[in-house]
């Protein structure tokens, strides 16, 4: 950058074309990686050379702002900086107002979180500019708050707009919300709504999170949102956002002793109530703390160290069991409770017995609610749910996959019957051990399907182990458990597990609508019958349930849910793994073709990064399948 001396006029217009015309062209690294640093030194205390940098920016032709506006905004060490080097060019440029407030958050989200603070800090940093922050948060917010946008959005740029908000909602000061209360409580409410309907927990959670922090801030003495959830660096990540102040906010250009006293007055608004409730105990003087000692303290306390607890005995007999849990004296507490402990156990040692009354049992199981409370109830109920069903395959099977479309139950009650489902065709089509290790499998499900928890995750890894299970391995080392050699116990019962739970999906019922608002349950259907079409390979029916199952993904490819299209997607995996190569050849050819120019469509549209990386996945199966049909000879 050269001096120009005499106090001569001049103009830079042609130094902001080249630099333009620079940075469109693909050199916007090189030449913003040395102009940037240069520009912020020298304005720091010059307001001569910020005016000519404002110039500078403000001179680049409509055709090049974009990539001059966001060089800098990347380049910028913090928000001061960038409203040094731009001044106020997004006021007077309705380019470079659109890159900055519509573009970078809108329409773009692959930009860091410093990049957004840089952005959005700038924004709050002039008062002229505070009203297009303003209006971003407003635009922002409906963005969040659109029904429409969550389900057809990326996970990655709801995340990029939760980030957004909250920054914006730690920049607003009080006459600013109390100005637009109303506004952002009406957003909180859809958003909030919206997210929580998400079959995805990470969109549920970010909803939560994001409402929690606009509750915070409009109720700032009365009650606020709250909710139960897991947080991980993610969520802590977006909660520092509203903890504390951008260091480029907290009194800039204060000399040191007046900073110090700033912050001085600052800190003690925390820690003071700390020092009163460590201190006040001292002061108090020893007779007053010997008057309010309790008069019961003086009584001495009988020796219980010998007692010991009561063993109540649980049932022998599997009728037994049926009776204590569908009891309902208060006296039988104990009972019950050893009863549900036990009750797995007694199934599996008397296989006889459970199939007289197995029925009976699975429906008393189901409705099975906690009385009192135990440790891992929900294990247990569903341990025992899985004994009974393995024991006597096709009556229970019958029995819940009728149950699962009708009408007296809720939501949590038929996604607990796939669970049971799945887990019972997961066992008995695995081989069986000898030794002492019997039913390790059942005591320890790997899939762990409890309340809240993310069960996609475990079926999509099941699916994804059976599948690099393909490769046969042989290993020199002996195993210490010897395989049974006993042929699949799921080959016979495959079709009572599958084809009643995929005929009644399109009937909707008054408390149950897999189409319509309950797409949660839908999404958990697809991926238990992604999983039981798996588990059915090498089965005589594997055939047929390929064909009900592609018909199936053909009726719903389109829906709106990606929670749902994923299982529709490992769908098309598990049957391409499953179904023999020459019978998908022989019955399916042109709803293959079909399918293929779907996935297609998938992997270059769709806007969720797990529908495009399953639909790569099956199109490479497809692929595989066609090389080795042309390796065989004719």
């Amino acid at each position: 950058i050269c001096f120009i001396p005499g106090g001569v006029d001049c103009s830079i217009s042609f130094v902001s074309h080249v630099l333009g015309k620079v940075c469109a062209h693909g050199r916007q690294k090189e030449i913003l990686g040395v102009l940037v640093p240069c520009l912020t030194d020298l304005t720091k205390s010059d307001c001569i050379w910020q005016r000519i940098c404002w110039q500078l920016v403000e001179r680049v032709p409509d055709r090049w702002m974009e990539a001059v506006v966001l060089g800098f905004v990347q380049r910028a060490s913090g928000a001061d900086v960038l409203s040094r080097l731009l001044g106020s060019v997004v006021v007077k440029s309705k380019k470079a107002e659109f890159v900055v407030t519509r573009k970078m958050l809108l329409l773009q989200y692959g930009h860091t979180t410093a990049v957004l603070q840089n952005l959005l800090g700038y924004l709050s940093l002039d008062s002229l500019r505070r009203t297009l922050l303003l209006r971003v948060l407003q635009e922002l917010l409906e963005t969040w708050s659109s029904s429409s946008a969550v389900k057809h959005s990326p996970a990655e740029q709801q995340l990029y707009i939760s980030k957004a908000i909250l920054i914006c909602l730690s920049h607003l000061k009080e006459p600013e919300i109390e100005n637009c209360r109303q506004e952002l409580l009406t957003s909180m409410m859809e958003g909030v709504k919206c997210h929580l309907d998400s079959s995805l927990p990470q969109l549920r959670r970010l909803g939560m999170v994001v409402a929690e922090s606009i509750s915070l801030k409009i109720n700032t003495e009365g009650p606020v949102l709250k909710f139960e959830y897991e947080e991980d660096d993610e969520i802590r990540e977006l909660k520092s956002f509203l903890m504390h102040t951008p260091s480029f906010c907290a009194v800039p250009s204060l000399p040191d002793d007046d900073r110090s006293e700033k912050t001085g007055a600052a800190l003690p608004l925390v820690p003071e109530s700390d020092e009163e409730s460590y201190t006040a105990a001292p002061m108090m003087p020893k007779e007053e703390s010997h008057t309010e000692l309790d008069s019961d303290d003086d009584f001495i306390p009988y020796d219980m160290s010998e007692d010991k607890e009561l063993k109540i005995k649980a049932p022998v007999y599997i009728r037994d069991c049926i009776e204590v849990l569908t009891g309902s004296r208060s006296e039988d507490v104990d009972k019950w409770e050893a009863t549900v402990k036990a009750i797995e156990s007694l199934v599996r040692k008397n296989p006889a017995a459970t199939r007289e009354v197995s029925v009976e049992l699975a429906k008393t199981l189901l409705l099975l609610e906690e009385k009192t409370y135990i440790e891992g109830f929900v294990e247990l109920r569903q341990r025992a749910q899985v004994a009974v069903l393995t024991t006597d395959p096709i009556p229970v099977a019958k029995y819940l996959t009728s149950q699962f479309y009708s009408l007296n139950y809720s939501l949590r009650q038929r996604m607990d019957i796939l669970d049971v489902l799945v887990l019972a065709a997961q066992e008995l089509s695995c081989p069986k051990f000898h030794g002492k290790n019997k039913h390790s499998g059942a005591q320890k499900p790997c899939i762990q399907l409890l309340p809240g928890s993310d069960s996609s995750k475990d079926w999509r890894r099941i699916v994804d182990e059976r599948i690099k299970s393909k490769t046969r391995r042989f290993d020199m080392v002996q195993s210490h458990a010897e395989l049974a050699s006993r042929p699949n116990e799921f080959n016979s019962v495959a079709g009572y597990f599958f084809f009643p739970l995929i005929q009644h999906f399109d009937r909707p019922l008054t408390t149950f609508d897999p189409l319509g608002e309950d797409h949660l349950v839908l999404g958990r259907l697809v991926h238990t019958l992604a999983i039981l079409m798996y588990l059915a390979v090498n089965t005589v029916a594997v055939t047929a349930m390929g064909k009900e199952l592609l018909e199936f993904v053909w009726a719903l490819r389109f829906h709106t849910d990606s929670y749902v299209r994923q299982g529709l997607l490992s769908c098309v995996s598990s049957l391409l793994l499953s179904v023999p190569t020459e019978r998908i050849l022989a019955d399916m050819t042109e709803e293959l073709l079909e399918t293929q120019s779907w996935l297609g469509d998938v992997m270059e549209k769709d806007p969720d990064g797990d529908c495009r990386r399953l639909a790569l996945q099956n199109l490479l199966l497809m692929e595989n399948l066609k090389k080795k049909l042309e390796a065989v000879p004719s």
